[in-house]
């Protein structure tokens, strides 16, 4: 049975439990400050779990888009050296909302894998929670009994709560669980070892295929357990797992889905998979990580230098590295594999290729980007080695490995493997320590330590009223402490709210509280899973008060400009460039806004201005905002409304309309175009691959730019004493400028033309080597210049030369390449010394270095230094 098949199998069954099917949400997470990626099937249905929010149907069933790469739930590592980790995987499940609980969920669960992918039911196991004394909890009797009736009591294990106690976080809903396992070892192995002592003891061939979660608690901050008002069911299941054990395979790797990606690679590489086990596994890694990279651009998330982007421009250079160290691909390959995967998961995901073109552009510049700094690293590698061996060094310092490892992309063992080709160690201690730090310093960075919601009233919906009001008499309806990055404040929840949350790209209001007593200010407002939540410094000293909550209206103002204008923007640049033009990101403030887009090119100066005529005309029009509110999503879509993928939508959208501008929209806009007062770009630039992005101001902001121009243009025009034609009269001075700067470098070249002759008859013969040590009146730049002219002419040549110029220092030394290596010195690390007491720093190869500070008093010590460390 196809892994296609398969997963449409698993939605038929559900479908004829009364369950709605629901798509996949985004793999990237937006709107929970504690998760990066989805890394569950239930990530998009906690706030149901939470009670944030009302949940429209009370059994759904999915197959979810995960990512593990990151936090707890890290199995990056063992990503293809076992047979079944991934970084991006399918979680099949099904869910009840306070609906149906443990006798139905095991129910189907057997009913499903037993009758309809007819496992057979020698082969598995069922595993039940056991109970726990710290927690106080029992063994979980009500399981153990629904499963005597489909298995023999002799396969049912009882299992810790390190096994089988689900936690969704720190706090939050949690329960009992009971895990299925298979045993897919052939009938040798299984009369050695009974399958039941390998349950939960990381066998690769008795594995864990679904897990059935009965949320009945709810865990607080003090680690208590309190019951649930209502209880609900979780489940998870591997699609790759359950392929592995339908295909009767003993790897989730040689199942169709990913064989058709292997033997893509096999062929590219020449290289057979099966015969090599450290091929097999950079094969597998590859075929692994295409998926996360691809799914991740397709919901929004480019590869960056931060946040998630850095994660997954991580896991897109180390599928290239394992190309390119043990496959020997050292051109891009890995882009190519993007057509692949819209082959094998084009029907379940059409995204892929819809965004095939995109995702290709995007994967192959990171490609070139990545061989680009390999190279550097190969070259800086080169560096330290030579360092290393000139100073008498066994092994290569840690910080420089990690620097390696960081910045490079190269992995600890491929460092180590370019040094023992040179006889050389790695500080692996050294190394092992750096990267703690940075582990450290990145969990101290997202670290959010908040305590359990204080509850002051009961509310169901927290309303929000801010499309029609920026002010609202309000009671807060619970309040909880955070502390993040060492600071300490309070998050807010109120029964209706004028704040606008963040999200959409607009920034979230700020403002604040008030009545008689006292004022409270607000200085964020963000949501997070459901809930509207606002920031403050102090808590209210009589928080159960009626207080007056009031948005501050300027930035709001501002903000809504910006927002507007970037809907018309999105509009006027599909008008100008084309329909193949959507939004990949954007960011709205009071004080400007930025779009990013797809385009495979960069916008011209006549398209650019073209754009932004047409949204200064369109503001010129005067339109009203025609929104409309709770509209079902297919009229929405009748309607030509503009929706961003990888945003999930419920049955109701809200519609934004300036004339021929139509998208789906949760943000805040002005009433009328006119309100935007003007619009102006000031830049463009790539972001990746096929991502532009564009920056403008409006409003306010906007007039200032032109006003400040205005203003420099009349100082400019006055400094050149008003010309008539004031382009051509800057012209004109750019030119004698440039003829100027002609002569001067024309001097300076007769000038060390005249200083190396000089210079020749002060060079002395210290045993076989010409030496000479001096200080100029030059720049750095020119003392270059003179040094290798002297090394052209002279043979066994070592210059150190001091300079002084512009009141700054510089030192450089040039080593003949048989001098460095006979008497192993090297000009890098006698100019850091150097450095030193010139009060600056440098470095360089070496044969050649250079370095400067601003002591130049210290240039006649730094001089004999150098000379004692060649001599001495």
């Amino acid at each position: 049975m196809k892994i296609t098949e398969i997963r449409q199998k698993f939605m038929d069954f559900y479908a004829t439990k009364s369950h709605k099917i629901e798509k996949s949400a985004a793999m990237v997470v937006k709107n929970d400050p504690t998760l990066m990626f989805t890394n569950a099937g239930m990530n998009q249905f906690k706030d149901y779990f939470l009670g944030y929010n009302e949940p429209k149907d009370s059994r759904i069933a999915n197959t979810q888009k995960c990512l593990r790469v990151s936090g707890k739930h890290n199995d990056l590592e063992e990503v293809g050296v076992d047979t079944y980790h991934h970084t991006m995987f399918e979680m099949l499940g099904n869910w009840s909302f306070g609906d149906y609980f443990k006798e139905e969920a095991i129910a189907w669960a057997w009913e499903l894998l037993t009758e309809v992918y007819k496992i057979d039911k020698s082969t598995l196991y069922v595993t039940v929670f056991e109970g726990d004394k710290v927690d106080g909890t029992v063994m979980d009797q009500d399981a153990y009994d629904i499963w005597k009736k489909y298995i023999d009591e002799d396969r049912i294990i009882l299992a810790n709560k390190a096994d089988n106690f689900w936690e969704m976080g720190e706090t939050g809903p949690c329960g009992p669980c009971s895990e299925i396992h298979v045993d897919i070892r052939d009938a040798s192995e299984k009369a050695k070892v009974d399958g039941k002592s390998l349950v939960n003891m990381d066998d690769p061939q008795v594995i864990e295929i679904w897990n059935l979660v009965f949320m009945q608690f709810n865990r607080k901050a003090d680690k208590s357990l309190h019951k649930l008002a209502d209880t609900h069911v979780d489940t998870g299941m591997g699609l790759e797992r359950l392929a592995m054990v339908m295909q009767g395979v003993q790897s989730n790797y040689d199942t169709d889905l990913f064989q058709y990606l292997i033997q893509h690679i096999s062929k590219a590489s020449g290289i057979e998979y099966g015969t090599n086990e450290t091929n097999d596994i950079a094969m597998r890694v590859i075929a692994d990580h295409i998926r996360a990279i691809a799914f991740s651009i397709t919901d929004g998330q480019l590869p960056s230098n931060s946040g998630a982007g850095y994660v997954i421009r991580r896991i897109l250079r180390r599928a290239v590295r394992y190309g390119y160290q043990t496959l020997n691909l050292k051109e891009p390959f890995f882009y190519t594999l993007v057509e692949k995967l819209g082959d094998i998961m084009g029907d379940g995901f059409p995204e892929l290729i819809k965004q095939k073109d995109l995702i290709e552009k995007v994967v192959k510049e990171e490609e070139l980007s990545f061989f680009r700094t390999l190279e550097q690293g190969i070259k800086k590698i080169d560096s330290l080695i030579n360092s290393a061996k000139s100073s008498s060094q066994n092994k290569l310092n840690g910080k420089d490995v990690f620097e390696l490892y960081d910045t490079f992309g190269f992995p600890l063992d491929l460092t180590s493997l370019i040094a023992s080709e040179n006889n050389l160690k790695i500080d692996e201690t050294g190394f092992q320590v750096e990267l703690t730090k940075q582990k450290d310093r990145s969990r101290a960075a997202s670290k959010i330590e908040s305590d359990d919601w204080v509850v002051l009233r009961e509310d169901d919906v927290e309303e929000f009223v801010g499309y029609d009001l920026l002010e609202a008499d309000i009671y807060i309806t619970k309040y909880r402490k955070v502390i993040q990055k060492k600071k300490e404040f309070y998050q807010l929840v109120f029964n209706i709210t004028p704040f606008y949350a963040e999200g959409g790209g607009q920034v979230g209001d700020k403002g604040f509280i008030k009545n008689d007593s006292e004022t409270v200010t607000i200085f964020d407002t963000k949501k997070e899973n459901n809930l509207i939540v606002h920031s403050a410094k102090e808590l209210p000293k009589e928080p159960t008060m009626l207080f007056k909550a009031i948005v501050g209206a300027e930035k709001r103002s501002l903000s809504e400009a910006n927002h507007t204008a970037t809907h018309l923007l999105h509009h006027a640049l599909r008008e100008v460039l084309g329909t193949h033009v959507e939004q990949k990101g954007s960011l709205v403030n009071a004080d400007n806004l930025r779009f990013d887009f797809s385009h495979f090119s960069k916008v011209t100066d006549e398209e650019l201005e073209l754009i932004e005529t047409k949204v200064n005309t369109a503001i010129k029009a005067n339109t009203s905002l025609n929104e409309k509110r709770a509209v079902p999503i297919s009229v929405a879509e009748d309607m030509g409304a503009m929706a961003l993928f990888g945003e999930k939508y419920g049955d109701l959208v809200r519609v934004i309309q300036f004339d021929g501008s139509v998208e789906l929209c949760g943000g805040t806009h002005v009433k009328n175009t006119s309100a935007i007062g003007m619009f102006k770009l000031v830049s463009e630039s790539s972001v990746a691959a096929g991502i532009r992005r564009v920056e403008a101001i409006t409003s306010t902001t906007a007039e200032v730019y032109y006003k400040t121009r205005a203003h420099q243009f009349d100082e400019i025009s006055a400094m050149l004493k008003k010309p008539k034609k004031l382009v051509s009269a800057v012209e004109e001075l750019m030119q004698k400028n440039n003829l100027l700067q002609k002569e001067i470098e024309k001097l300076q070249k007769e000038k060390v033309k005249s200083l190396k002759t000089g210079l020749l008859s002060q060079v002395e013969n210290k045993g076989g080597i010409n030496f000479l040590s001096t200080i100029l009146d030059l720049d750095g730049g020119s003392i270059k210049d003179l040094c290798f002219q002297l090394k052209g002419e002279l043979e066994n040549f070592v210059g150190v030369i001091g300079g002084k110029s512009d009141g700054k220092a510089t030192v450089t030394i040039i080593i003949a390449e048989n001098i460095a290596k006979d008497k192993e010195l090297h000009a890098g690390n006698l100019v850091r010394e150097a450095s030193k007491l010139i009060q600056g720093g440098g470095g360089g190869q070496p044969f050649f270095a250079t370095a400067g500070g601003k002591n130049a008093g210290g240039l006649n010590d730094a001089l004999n230094l150098v000379s004692d460390k060649v001599f001495g």
